[in-house]
């Protein structure tokens, strides 16, 4: 299940009873706020959620799965996420 930042925002509405507007207008600068952090290099710690860190990846061999030719894939960086302890029990469960 996908869940758009639309839908959000219409569930903020719904519960806060706060102009639409306003619940998207929170909603982007919510996920703004998590980019530039990141783009910054910092963690973004949410509570009871979970964190997200960038890592770097260093370059490497790869392997093209149809034609098995080897290729070199550069050095990048990529976003991780660590469920948070409550998350993760509530999946368990």
């Amino acid at each position: 299940m996908a869940i758009t930042k639309l839908e959000l925002a219409e569930h903020l509405h719904k519960k806060m009873g706060l102009p639409k507007k306003d619940c998207l207008d929170f909603v982007n600068s919510f996920f703004a706020e998590i980019s530039k952090s990141l783009e910054k290099g910092e963690e973004v710690k949410l509570t009871s959620f979970g964190t997200f860190k960038i890592r770097n990846k260093k370059e490497r061999i790869g392997r093209n799965p149809k034609t098995g030719i080897e290729a070199k894939i550069s050095s990048r960086k990529v976003v991780t996420f660590k469920p948070s302890r409550h998350v993760k029990e509530k999946i368990k469960n």
